[in-house]
């Protein structure tokens, strides 16, 4: 209830002080349309915290099977059901505030709400999100188990990020940045605010012994969540002002009520945490604690308001639309730019913030788990941390650099990109093998509930595991796909479409770590081949990749010739001169990797007979014949065991 009421409250004043439900001058829609869909995007972001955040923190911090994991999961299906009414709610609104139809029961008016859910974009949105809601309802009310809640909070998430597609405009600079920047921010928050109303729930439910170890659990959730929610804000805000001086302006003012409540929430929970958690099992400070909790959750419903309204409140600082855009400019949303020079490969930057923060939380979580195995005496190889820290830096080098500048312009360096995702970038982070070291330096929970450790090695001994590390289905998904993706339309819906390219790394980046896991990984596989076995597939793969490459050298017409053929370049190759350089990309460049890989199979196979032999040797000194004849049949099971995992 606080929280409601606070966001009620936030979001009437923001609407009013910044102009966000002014009445128009022309095609005004009413006060209701008006002042009723900032309110209904409020409770579909409310809802979709306890739908998401509940779902999220649940698994981490309950045990399935037990009464509070149950009542997470009603909570979550109540939310799912507000969720639903809202999304569709929502919908109609913007309907009639997009069109200003004129309302009634006949026919007329349900064709033109049909129209507008099928065939515009926001009507789609709203459509696919309500459906989606009403999935969730059944799914979070008949799920018990570990497996099926961990996939319906997938789900949740997934439904998500249409809402966050329509936070900008497509014609405004930055939209894509600006569109990854929401996404990341909505679910985000929803795990954030979520997880903090489970705690609320299910605090009934618990001993404080309980309440103050799922209290911690979620602690470290809701600072991951924290600094996304601040840093994907902050990019967020700093596209809609673009102008220090526009923070004194109505929506720059909103911006900053949201901004002092989010960091009042980061402090005061920071504080709590590390004074008061450990300390819950005591009358006066479970008071005060608690107590904390509920001023915590006012702030959040502050920053929610505010965050809806502005939404609805115009930006000080108009959108930069030129009168006569550019062919560039009308396919990517970004004017052209310069030519690429080799300063520029070392000078040009356009920050992807998932992959950034994918690459960011990557190294702070391996150095932790170094750290950690140092602290208590243990030790890790320091050639794999390095290997880590270059596969994540490399990472952020492609989604941040000079390739994803130019890569919608010219294929070779899409092609570039390309080879070191599937390639170069996922070696690394297998020999990296952070699956060994989580699985080391993750504390093992021994009452029940599931943490990163519990969760990382049902992930890797799952049935679908078992299939996608099968070395076969491996390099078949990592062949494949490369032929599939440039000759079917995921290569156009990747260039077209910011989730297509979104979808397009993380693809290749995985196809990529499980073919080099079966070769040359040390993290736990059900079944690896022979030395010989994977030099004979990995020269296969090789073989199928360079053809690929000469293929594309060979193509006489222009691959997506609509977008690379019309982008108005007039500096470096013609088009179908780079397509040329990039298909020599993949057959040359490509190949490097895919050498190495192959020269670090053969040094593995060579030290794994070196340490039989050795064995041999030394068990030789001390037995006769007869013995040794029985060694030697023991030491060739071991050599077929250490092909088998990867020695």
């Amino acid at each position: 209830m606080i929280l409601v009421v606070a966001a009620l409250i936030s979001v009437v004043w923001g609407l009013a002080y910044g102009g966000g439900a002014a009445e128009l001058a022309v095609g005004d829609p009413g006060p209701f349309a008006r002042w009723g869909l900032p309110i209904a995007k409020l409770l579909v972001n409310l809802s979709a915290a306890g739908m998401v955040g509940v779902l999220v923190t649940a698994l981490f911090t309950l045990k399935a099977g037990e009464r509070p994991f149950d009542v997470a999961l009603d909570a979550a299906s109540v939310s799912a059901a507000v969720f639903t009414i809202a999304s569709a709610f929502t919908g109609f609104l913007t309907f009639i505030d997009a069109f200003n139809p004129s309302l009634s029961a006949g026919p007329e008016f349900g064709a033109q709400l049909g129209r507008f859910l099928v065939e515009t974009e926001p009507g789609r949105t709203w459509l696919i999100t309500t459906v989606a809601g009403a999935m969730l309802t059944v799914l979070t009310f008949a799920v018990r188990s570990w497996t099926a809640t961990l996939f319906v909070a997938v789900i949740a998430i997934a439904a998500l990020v249409p809402m966050g597609t329509q936070g900008h405009s497509g014609e405004e600079a930055f939209h894509h940045e600006a569109m990854t920047a929401l996404i990341l921010h909505i679910i985000a928050a929803a795990v954030w605010l979520g997880g903090l109303l489970l705690m609320v729930i299910v605090r009934p439910l618990q001993t404080r012994d309980e309440t103050a170890t799922m209290l911690a659990r979620y602690s470290s959730i809701a600072l991951a969540a924290f600094v996304v929610v601040a840093i994907s804000g902050t990019v967020r805000a700093a596209i809609g002002l673009r102008d220090f001086s526009a923070l004194f302006s109505p929506y720059g003012l909103i911006l900053m009520v949201k901004v002092v409540a989010l960091v009042s929430i980061g402090v005061l929970a920071a504080w709590y945490r590390r004074r008061l958690i450990g300390r819950l099992r005591e009358d006066g400070a479970s008071r005060r604690f608690w107590g904390l909790i509920a001023l915590e959750l006012a702030l959040m419903g502050i920053a929610s308001g505010a965050a809806a309204a502005l939404a609805r409140t115009p930006p000080p600082v108009p959108a930069l639309i030129p009168e006569r855009p550019t062919p560039a400019e009308v396919l990517t949303g970004a004017p052209l730019p310069p030519e690429l020079t080799i300063e520029r490969w070392l000078t040009s930057w356009n920050v992807d913030l998932i992959w950034a923060f994918a690459a960011g939380f990557g190294l702070f979580l391996y150095f932790a788990g170094v750290w950690r195995l140092y602290k208590r005496g243990d030790q890790w190889p320091v050639f794999r941390t390095v290997m880590w820290m270059l596969g994540l830096l490399l990472l952020v080098w492609v989604t941040a650099g000079p390739v994803n500048v130019y890569q919608d312009y010219l294929f070779s360096v899409h092609m570039v990109g390309h080879m070191l995702l599937s390639m170069a970038i996922p070696a690394l982070l297998v020999v990296g093998a952070p699956v060994s070291l989580a699985a080391r330096a993750i504390r093992k929970r021994d009452d029940g509930t599931r943490g990163g450790r519990e969760w990382i090695l049902w992930a890797v001994h799952s049935p679908v595991a078992r299939v996608l590390t099968n070395p076969f289905v491996a390099a078949g998904l990592f062949i494949g796909s490369l032929w599939a993706f440039y000759y079917t339309d995921l290569f156009r819906w990747s260039l077209y479409d910011h989730l297509g390219h979104e979808w397009m790394v993380a693809h290749f980046l995985l196809t990529g770590y499980l073919f080099a896991l079966t070769l040359i990984g040390i993290d736990p596989v059900p079944w690896r081949l022979p030395y010989a076995g994977r030099l004979l597939l990995l020269i296969g793969v090789m073989a199928m990749h360079a053809f690929f490459g000469i293929a594309i050298m060979m193509q006489s017409g222009l691959m997506v010739a609509e977008w690379f053929g019309s982008m108005g370049r007039t500096w470096g190759a013609t088009p179908l001169e780079d397509q040329y350089t990039g298909g020599g990309v993949a057959w040359s460049v490509g190949e490097i990797p895919t050498l190495i890989l192959a020269i670090t199979v053969a040094i593995q196979w060579s030290r794994s007979d070196e340490r039989i032999q050795k064995r041999r040797d030394r068990h030789a000194d001390r037995t006769g014949d007869a013995e040794l004849e029985e060694y030697n049949a023991r030491l060739a099971a071991l050599a077929e065991q250490d092909a088998r995992a990867g020695r």
